[in-house]
């Protein structure tokens, strides 16, 4: 690769002479530096108060005034502490999400050879500015917009702002629009070039792209579910509270005694633990994911994964390998395949599905040979200085070292070996106008060799080829059905000359034709397995590129996204978007040719119908489309920081199927948290009942203060606690996403957690009865009783019932069995709570409604809930949505 120093040597008399010093310091005092201006970002003190403005925090907020007004100074700590922790960790998750525009100026290049005062010199890329003069060589990136002043050979990779996966050609006497202007951001690959700069900053492609990701941050899914629910609760709590101090008083209880029971029946209706269940699942599937190559930017994010019902995918290095490989070659002689993966020199010959013998590769080996030669690429293997990841890579155009992989393959000489036997001495570049690129080389016989390569229509020429026009006909027709199906299609020839070495441009006539290279970025293996899986977790696959749209239909034939048969799925392209000629985007599967701004009009859409979505990419032009998809996925190697800081997940080995996991991971995450409301609140709703209905029963006051409490903070503490690090369901990802609008408590999950509230408040009030009616301590066995019901419960509702993920959750069962047991028998704790000592068969009456709590849950996940409750499938099955 050229130095990053290397001077360009145009001739001093045609290379502008550049800006003065003094010129460039006015001008960087008038258009300031050239980077992007980070958007104002909010006050610390602000963040806090939104995280606490949140309703189901309010409702924490006012339990710890309650708490703290009944003396019950010790619980008040405990949720205050879940407060201050749950809204530590939403507010650094939320600093941390918001770094998107400050990774633009990250990306330009850390330095830029210009010329100042007519010498050549290498300054600081934000001190460029409107009318330097740039100096480019192969490998530089382009630190601000400029029109092209001279160029030579130059070609552009431009993927980071354009997503085309193809380099493109660059040169200044091209009428093709934009075949003049490099942007910000964009790598020469190959050539050299002065460009003259006109846009810096946020004037430049990279500021355009960076003020499409200003905006406020959309809540998540579950944040606007726990909104709702904190909510109802507050409402809820509120109405308990006023309605057992009522009746309370309409009985003749004592005021004092009723309010500090009412306000302890408050707080059991709250699930405080909540926050600490919700951060916990979070933070474990965080942890979980980034195991599986996963890593979470934001931990709200885990959730809203497990929601997703439309997945936009990128092309390049998402659903394909993110490399050009030669696949088939085209002879008049015959078609032969290859085999193999990226630019590893390693795989097969095929033809006709059987490897080809090395007598039968005479033409294939002629045509690669020519193209070797007619060739400026380079392989390096994984230990040398272009190494990556353990990988073969390329220098220089990736479709000339798709050529050179081919040649290995097929046992050609090496390249090295060819230039030195035959040498170079002329050459006319490749340029957008003549689509070709033609060498001459001195043979040992002293004769001339022209090796001419490009495209199809550029060679397939009478006044170029020697061959009759039955073979060129049939050449034109293969080249067009190879592009129809998505390959970028060489042609290549060669010819002989006597005498004096030839001028390479003079040269290009009377040559004959060798063949076709057909040449694709080839789909990764696993890609169409992946979509089908997102298919069976009624995920919609949806692909966003800006390649061409034959090449993005043929890539989406091949890993099953749309049929090849079916030629009514078109492809639309983003002038078509823009257009306003799409008139239902939902309705498509592939998009072409798309920008930033079509990009996230693509996002809009589908949000537009209700739907969750998740974006892919790993350029620059991806940055505004990942930030404002509910779920921005950026690749971790290969791309880019501005899309990493975009993305709310980072995938760290760049595969799509690690998405499908993360998905996993999410309902996951979704299904804990809505197992642990339906044993909380079931719990909840048991303890008000118990209140409620037992006086009428002749228990005129059923339960202490003290003894709600401490229920309350053995099932709502570690247990509740426990729930959040569950297994998977196996059905998982069996099942379609849950609907976007559904609420947390929706599809069933109130009607459990009625039914079990029922349940356990029968069988406890059952049981105190029995306890009266023998004369034993009715109020300390039902408070017993009670609490064994519910950790009956939280057992119950597992999914996997002996699994040895979550030990966690049976052992802290165990410890709030052995803490119920210790209020009963320690002399301490029996004093300040009020209770008694039982007997063995009163001990027993309460491992009964524990056992009974524990079939109640498990009846709940059967099929006959879900059909009286009008919540199960068509076949009786329970309903995909519920937490089992």
């Amino acid at each position: 690769m050229t130095s990053h120093r290397t001077r360009i040597t145009a001739p001093d008399d045609t290379r502008p002479a550049g800006l003065t010093d003094e010129e460039a310091a006015r001008r960087l005092r008038e258009h300031g530096p050239n980077e992007v201006e980070a958007r104002r970002r909010p006050s610390l003190h602000s963040r806090v108060l939104a995280q606490l403005r949140d309703p189901l925090i309010m409702v924490l907020l006012g339990a710890i005034v309650l708490t703290v007004a009944i003396g019950d100074h010790a619980d008040a700590v405990v949720i205050a502490l879940v407060v201050v922790v749950n809204t530590t960790v939403g507010v650094v998750q939320e600093i941390r999400a918001d770094n998107a525009v400050a990774a633009l100026s990250a990306l330009s290049a850390p330095a830029a050879r210009v010329v100042r005062d007519g010498s050549d010199r290498e300054v600081p890329a934000r001190d460029v500015v409107p009318g330097d003069v740039l100096l480019l060589g192969e490998g530089d990136i382009v630190a601000a917009d400029a029109r092209l002043v001279e160029s030579s050979s130059l070609l552009v990779d431009e993927s980071m702002l354009t997503g085309e996966s193809v380099p493109v050609d660059k040169d200044v006497r091209s009428g093709i629009p934009g075949a003049s202007v490099l942007s910000a951001g964009t790598v020469t690959v190959r050539g050299r070039a002065v460009a003259e700069v006109f846009a810096t900053g946020e004037g430049s492609a990279l500021g355009r792209i960076a003020s499409l990701l200003e905006g406020r941050t959309e809540p998540t899914p579950l944040q606007r579910r726990l909104a709702a629910l904190g909510r109802v609760l507050a409402l809820v709590t509120v109405a308990l509270c006023m309605l057992v101090f009522a009746l309370g008083l309409f009985r003749g209880l004592p005021p004092d005694t009723m309010a500090v029971t009412a306000i302890s029946l408050a707080v059991a209706a709250v699930p405080e633990s909540l926050p600490a269940v919700v951060t916990l699942a979070l933070a474990l599937g965080a942890r979980r994911m980034a195991a599986r190559h996963a890593v979470v930017r934001r931990l709200p994010a885990v959730e809203t994964l497990g929601s997703v019902t439309v997945l936009a995918t990128d092309k390049t290095g998402t659903l394909t390998e993110g490399r050009m490989v030669v696949e088939q070659i085209w002879t008049p002689r015959g078609r032969v395949e290859f085999t193999g993966v990226g630019y590893e020199p390693r795989g097969e010959v095929r033809i006709a599905g059987r490897t080809a013998k090395a007598a039968e590769l005479g033409p294939v080996r002629d045509l690669l040979t020519v193209a070797t030669l007619c060739n400026d690429a380079a392989l390096r293997p994984p230990d040398g200085r272009g190494g990556s990841g353990g990988r073969w890579t390329a220098l220089g155009d990736p479709t000339e070292a798709a050529l050179l992989t081919a040649a290995a393959k097929a046992g050609c000489e090496e390249r090295s070996l060819l230039r030195e036997r035959c040498p170079r001495t002329g050459e006319a570049p490749f340029d957008s106008l003549r689509k070709r690129m033609t060498t001459v080389h001195r043979t040992p016989s002293g004769r001339s060799l022209v090796c001419l390569k490009g495209a199809p229509e550029a060679v397939l020429d009478p006044t170029v080829l020697d061959d009759g026009s039955e073979l060129l006909a049939e050449a034109r027709q293969e080249a067009a059905h190879l592009a129809s199906r998505g390959f970028r299609v060489l042609a290549v020839a060669f010819g002989e000359r006597s005498g004096r070495p030839p001028r390479a441009s003079e040269a290009e006539h009377g040559l004959r034709f060798l063949g076709l290279a057909a040449i694709s970025d080839p789909p990764k293996p696993a890609a169409t397995a992946t979509l089908a899986a997102c298919r069976a977790a009624g995920i919609t696959p949806v692909l966003v590129t800006g390649d061409h749209p034959a090449t993005a239909r043929a890539v989406a034939a091949r890993v099953g996204l749309v049929d090849p048969e079916d030629s009514t799925e078109a492809v639309a392209t983003g002038a078509d978007l823009a257009a306003g000629r799409i008139g239902d985007p939902t309705a498509v599967r592939v998009f072409a040719r798309t920008d930033p701004q079509q990009k996230l009009d693509i996002v809009r859409a589908w949000h537009a119908r209700g739907h969750v979505t998740a974006m892919t990419g790993d350029g620059v032009n991806d940055g505004p489309a990942l930030h404002a998809a509910d779920i921005g996925v950026a690749m971790g190697r290969r791309g880019t920081e501005v899309a990493r800081q975009s993305a709310d997940l980072v995938l760290t080995d760049d595969e799509l199927a690690t998405v499908v996991a993360a998905v996993e991971e999410g309902r996951r995450v979704y299904d804990n948290i809505r197992r642990f409301l339906v044993y909380a609140l079931a719990g909840g709703t048991a303890e008000i009942l118990v209140m409620l209905v037992g006086p009428l029963l002749g228990l005129a006051l059923p339960l202490r203060a003290g003894q709600i409490l401490w229920i309350n903070l053995l099932t709502h503490g570690l247990t509740g606690v426990a729930v959040g690090a569950e297994p998977v369901s196996p059905q998982a990802m069996h099942r379609p996403p849950r609907p976007p609008d559904q609420h947390v408590m929706g599809h069933g999950l109130w009607q459990r957690v009625l039914f079990l509230g029922a349940v356990v408040t029968a069988v406890c009030l059952v049981v105190g009865l029995v306890a009266r009616a023998v004369g034993s301590p009715w109020q300390t066995v039902l408070f017993l009783s009670l609490l064994a019901a519910q950790l009956g419960v939280v057992l119950g509702l597992r999914s996997r019932l002996f699994t040895r993920e979550n030990l966690f959750l049976p052992l802290s069962v165990l410890v709030s069995a052995a803490l119920g047991v210790a209020a009963v028998y320690v002399p301490f704790l029996r004093s300040v709570l009020e209770t008694r000592p039982l007997e063995a068969m009163e001990v027993g009456l309460a491992c009964a409604a524990g056992l009974l709590g524990f079939a109640a849950a498990r009846s709940s996940r059967q099929p006959w809930l879900g059909r009286l409750t009008g919540h199960a499938t068509g076949d009786g099955r329970p309903h995909p949505f519920s937490p089992s």
